[in-house]
Parts: C-alpha cells; structure tokens; sequence
C-alpha cells in the first residue's frame, strides 16, 4: 500500500525521487509515508484530525524470482512485509510466484524497453540480480552452451539491470557472483583474492563474466553488494548434499541475499560454509549472516 494524499513532501532527500508523468507516481512522490487522519482515541490515542506518519514497507525488484534462490527468497522477504515485484521470464513460473504474495512480471533481461518499465513501475528501494541460465543439476552435456549464455547475462545483463534500477532511482542493488572463480592461490579465499580471468575454456568464461558483473554493480552511483555463492545444494538444485569445495545451501543463499538487502557496507562477501575453501567471515559479521539458516519447517 502506497502513501497518498500528503500536501507537503517528506523530508528523505536520499530518494531522490524523479517526477512521474503517471497520477500513482505523482502520488508516490509527494510521500514516502503514509499518512492517516485518525478518530479519537485511535492510533496511538491520537486526536481527531491529528496526522499520524506510518513507515512504508520497503519495496524490492527480484530479477530471476522464479529461480532456485529466488524462490525461497521471495518467500522470507514477503514474510518480512516487503512488497515484492519478481520478474520472471517463464510464463508457468507466473502463478508460482503469484501464490506467494508477490507481484509477477513477465519480462526478458534483453529486452530493455519492458525491464525499463517494469523496475519503473516497482519502484523499488532495491533490485535484487539473481538471473542465471543454467541447465537442471548443471547437467555436464548442457554446461558448453549454458557457460555462454550464463556470461552473457552476467555482462550484457546486468547492465540493462542496472540502467533500469538507475533510471528507477534504486537506493541499492544487490547481484549474485560466485565464489568458485577464484585463481589458483593458497587456501581459504577472501573477497580480496584474485579472479580467474586469464583461465581457458568455459572457467576463462565465466570468471571474466563474473568479474564484468562485479565492476558494474560496483561502480554504478549507488549502493553495490555483490555476493559471492558457493556451490549450491538444496532444493531445486540437483543435489541433496553438500558439494566439495564451498557449499552452500540454497536456503542460507537467499538469507544472505535479504540480509544484504538493509545491511553492510557496499562491497563483495563471500558467502559459503566453512570447510577451509573460502572465508566468510565477513558476511557473518556485517551481514550477521548464519550458513546454518534453513527456512522455517525444512
């Protein structure tokens, strides 16, 4: 539910809110607030007349929310009273995310002119990136062509993310990297070790895809959190168990995905259990992020 109906702007200049052509968002720009005019002895025993200032609930774009993270994600930050717009290029994935309380948009990350307006019409406080293109289970007989599409979002797609997050006046934006991309240096890795980008083949690929990814999120004019997946395993995964060398559970990925959505310094953090891969000590204290989290009932 939107504030409405202020006669006088509210004093958050960090929003930056651009005049809209639209009345919701000429509405949407007067006040960030929601404003009642309260009956006696109503909210907080106010007079009649009286105006009371509510918090608005946080507003989030989650692109890829029909994925493996974004799911469970959608989920927590809908519990959490976010009001959730997830983009989905999946047409059966629609009602899915519509049973969750979220707000389904069908767009492509290529195509600019409805990403635009769809983030335009979230108007979101933060984007969220978790766009893939990955085969189930990361089936070794798809990962050839999966590596290069999978590149090209993190590349081409995350720019068009980020022009249309910018253009919405996103607070902050907080993308998907992974933290199997590392170059070959003693053990555990931190957010400071070197990426792979001189490596052949497919690990070439996509380390140089995912150091593109980084350098955009991070030098974009706002606030950039980029985090850093170990090796997936969960739910809609492919696999039930820890894999070698940084897991993480799929769960505990999306925890760290809301975490990082109001909390931390822009930046990177790893994100992976402890096995002496990678340290992710960082995520545990700026983020107060447990790799132990699993969603309530599993």
């Amino acid at each position: 539910m939107r504030g409405l109906l202020s006669s006088k702007r509210c004093g958050d200049s960090s929003r930056n809110t651009p005049h809209r052509s639209s009345p919701r968002h000429v509405y949407d720009d007067l006040c960030d607030l929601l404003v009642i005019a309260s009956e006696p002895a109503g909210i907080c025993g106010a007079v009649l007349g009286e105006l009371i200032l509510l918090p608005m609930a946080n507003r989030a774009f989650v692109a890829g929310a029909s994925g493996v993270i974004g799911l469970p994600l959608c989920r927590l930050l809908v519990e959490d009273g976010w009001q959730v717009t997830g983009m989905t290029r999946s047409p059966e994935k629609v009602a899915v995310l519509h049973a969750l309380g979220v707000l389904p948009v069908l767009v492509d990350v290529f195509d600019v002119e409805a990403l635009q307006v769809a983030v335009g019409e979230a108007q979101p406080d933060v984007v969220v990136h978790q766009l893939t293109d990955l085969p189930d289970g990361l089936d070794p007989a798809q990962m050839q062509g999966a590596t290069v599409r999978n590149a090209r979002i993190r590349e081409v797609g995350t720019r068009h993310l980020l022009d249309a997050a910018l253009d919405a006046r996103t607070r902050r934006l907080v993308a998907q990297s992974i933290a199997f991309a590392y170059a070959p240096q003693p053990l555990p890795y931190i957010e400071e070790s070197a990426l792979n980008v001189g490596a052949p083949g497919g690990a070439g690929i996509s380390a140089r895809a995912v150091a593109s990814l980084e350098r955009q999120v991070l030098e974009a004019p706002l606030e950039g959190i980029v985090l850093r997946f170990g090796r997936l395993y969960g739910p809609g995964t492919g696999f039930d168990a820890p894999i070698r060398g940084s897991p993480l559970h799929v769960e505990a990925a999306a925890d760290a995905t809301r975490r990082a959505m109001t909390r931390g310094s822009p930046g990177i953090y790893n994100i992976a259990e402890a096995d002496g891969s990678v340290d992710s000590r960082k995520a545990a204290r700026e983020l107060r992020w447990d790799a132990r989290f699993r969603c309530a009932g599993d």
